[in-house]
């Protein structure tokens, strides 16, 4: 039987998702956990690969077993998985459904903040910034839906068989006092460290070391840019992850520092 397990996670400890040896990693925190509780290996797959320090506030990851278990899983998994990992949801699947090949969009929040504050250190990137150019920031970002080839703004784009990416929507939003940033953007797929090094040119726009202009150049002419400088990744959130036949909202809101009051305190620019 095939089942879906409907998590979150605080990556700042982690060298990212993926298993890799020597490293800590949350696809591997989690294997150890299940292998433990089950008394036998247990593999799972999971819908993305997020970078070192990069958080999800959704995220799913699959599983097979042919035994059925007779006690509450949820609640042994959280209570061995350290409290950087949640567990919310464990839903059996009819077929083979594939966490990472069947979804269909993906959503990014990044968060940054302009002035020192340490209870975001973590959850948040800080840049000491001052009179950004918010305009044209978001003049950059209304053209991110317009183009599908990201080629431009990825690491290592020949080893996809395609850097097609169909963004469905991109927005900048600020706070009352405009110290705090959130870029949203959703797509059906994204190409290695895309988000965080958009980020890193949208900033260079903010203060006035690369036009509007030039950066639409990048996703007409699909050329990278001479000096790539990606976006701190502490600021990154996987947000939500869409399926044909699964669309569950994410249980958490990134933090209560981040997201309180965001009706009121977020707005778009």
């Amino acid at each position: 039987m095939r089942y879906f397990a409907h998590i979150s996670y605080n990556g700042l400890t982690y060298n990212g998702w993926q298993k890799q040896a020597k490293v800590q990693n949350v696809q591997g925190v989690i294997e150890n956990a299940l292998t433990q509780i089950f008394k036998k290996p247990v593999f799972i797959n999971g819908c993305g690969r997020t970078d070192a320090q990069v958080h999800a506030s959704q995220f799913f990851f699959h599983f097979d077993l042919e035994d059925q278990w007779d006690f509450d899983l949820i609640f042994r998994l959280n209570k061995i998985l350290p409290m950087n990992i949640a567990v919310y949801d464990i839903i059996p699947m009819e077929g083979t459904p594939h966490a990472r090949f069947d979804a269909v969009q993906r959503s990014y929040d990044y968060f940054l903040h302009t002035y020192k504050d340490p209870f975001l250190n973590g959850l948040s990137s800080y840049y000491l910034l001052q009179d950004l150019r918010l305009d044209q920031m978001k003049a950059a970002v209304d053209l991110l839906p317009k183009y599908k080839d990201y080629r431009a703004f990825c690491t290592s784009p020949d080893k996809y068989e395609h850097t097609l990416c169909y963004v469905r929507s991109a927005s900048l939003l600020i706070d009352e006092k405009a110290e705090k940033m959130r870029f949203r953007i959703s797509s059906n797929r994204f190409l290695g460290k895309m988000i965080r090094i958009i980020m890193g040119q949208l900033l260079k726009i903010g203060k006035g070391q690369l036009s509007v202009e030039e950066f639409e150049s990048h996703l007409i002419t699909r050329q990278t840019p001479e000096l790539i400088l990606p976006a701190h990744p502490q600021g990154l959130y996987l947000s939500k992850v869409t399926y044909p036949y699964l669309d569950l909202a994410p249980r958490v809101d990134f933090s209560a520092v981040l997201q309180k009051q965001q009706d009121i305190t977020w707005k778009a620019i």
